[in-house]
C-alpha cells in the first residue's frame, strides 16, 4: 500500500505546471480549509453544496453517458451531512440532464437546507424511495450506484443502521461512484479490508489523502470554487479546469 501512494503521483500525473503537482488533503485541512470558505469567503453551505453536487452530476455523466445506462435508474443514497446534501443536489441535476434518479435517504434531518433539497429533488422528478432496494432489483433495474453517505469528516466504524446499505454497495455488480470519499474508508488511511471498491470517486475541492488508494477506472475533481488565495495558502495546486468545464479528470 505505501508503494502505491508513494507512486501514485507519478502514476497518475494531473499537473497544473511541470513542477507541481495536486496536494492530496489530510482530515484537518480538509475541515479548516471548509471552514475558511465559509468564514473567511463568506459562502453559504447551500451555495457550496449546489456546486459540488452539479460538479458530481456533470463528472457522472461524462463517464456513464445516459445511452449507456439506457431505461435503467441511477440509485444514490444520501446519508444525513453534507456529503448527502451533495448527492440530493446530483440526483436532481441528473434527473436534469434526462437520468432517472430514485434516492435512498434513511437518516433525514430536518434542517430547512435538507428539507428543501428533498423538495427540489421531487420536484425534479426524482423519485424517494421508503426503503432500500434488495440486491436483486438492483442488479436488474439500476445501471448505476451513487455513494453519497459519508465525507471527510467520518471517523470508523461505520454505524449499524448504515451496514446494509453498504453491504449492497459491495456486493452488487452494478458500478458505484463515490462523492469525495468511498464511505467507510479513513479519510487518510483509505479502504478497510472489508470496505467497498468504487469504480469512479469524484473529489471535492481537492483530493483527499485516501484517493491515492484509489485504484478504480475514474477519478475527477468538482468544485471550481476555490479562491486562488486559499488555494495558494494550503498550496492545493489545483488543475487547470478546461474552458467552463465545473469538473477535470484526475485520472
Amino acid at each position: 500500500m505505501l508503494i502505491k501512494r508513494i507512486l501514485y503521483p507519478f502514476l497518475h500525473p494531473t499537473r497544473r505546471n511541470s513542477s507541481t503537482m495536486v496536494r492530496f488533503l489530510g482530515q484537518q485541512d480538509a475541515i479548516k480549509i471548509d471552514e475558511e470558505l465559509f468564514n473567511d469567503y463568506k459562502f453559504s453551505v447551500d451555495q457550496l453544496m449546489e456546486l459540488a453536487g452539479l460538479s458530481c452530476a456533470t463528472a457522472i455523466a461524462k463517464c456513464y453517458p445516459a445511452d449507456t445506462i439506457g431505461k435503467k435508474a441511477i440509485l444514490i443514497c444520501c446519508g444525513p451531512g453534507n456529503n448527502g446534501g451533495d448527492g440530493l443536489v446530483c440526483a436532481r441535476h441528473l434527473q436534469l440532464f434526462g437520468y432517472t434518479t430514485k434516492i435512498f435517504y434513511p437518516k433525514r434531518t430536518e434542517k430547512p437546507l435538507y428539507t428543501n433539497l428533498v423538495h427540489q429533488a421531487n420536484a425534479s422528478n426524482a423519485v424517494l424511495l421508503e426503503k432500500l432496494p434488495q440486491q436483486s432489483d438492483i442488479d436488474s433495474n439500476y445501471g448505476l450506484i451513487v455513494d453519497a453517505l459519508f465525507g471527510f469528516s467520518f471517523k470508523p466504524p461505520v454505524r449499524d443502521s448504515f451496514k446494509p446499505v453498504i453491504e449492497l454497495m459491495k456486493c452488487s455488480k452494478v458500478p458505484l461512484v463515490s462523492i469525495d470519499i468511498p464511505s467507510g474508508w479513513h479519510v487518510e488511511d483509505g479502504k478497510p479490508d472489508d470496505g467497498i471498491d468504487p469504480e469512479m470517486l469524484i473529489s471535492l475541492t481537492a483530493p483527499k489523502q485516501c484517493a491515492q488508494t484509489f485504484t478504480g477506472k475514474y477519478h475527477y475533481l468538482g468544485g471550481r470554487f476555490v479562491p486562488p488565495q486559499l488555494e495558494d495558502k494550503y498550496k492545493l495546486n489545483i488543475p487547470q479546469y478546461p474552458g467552463t468545464e465545473c469538473c477535470v479528470s484526475l485520472k
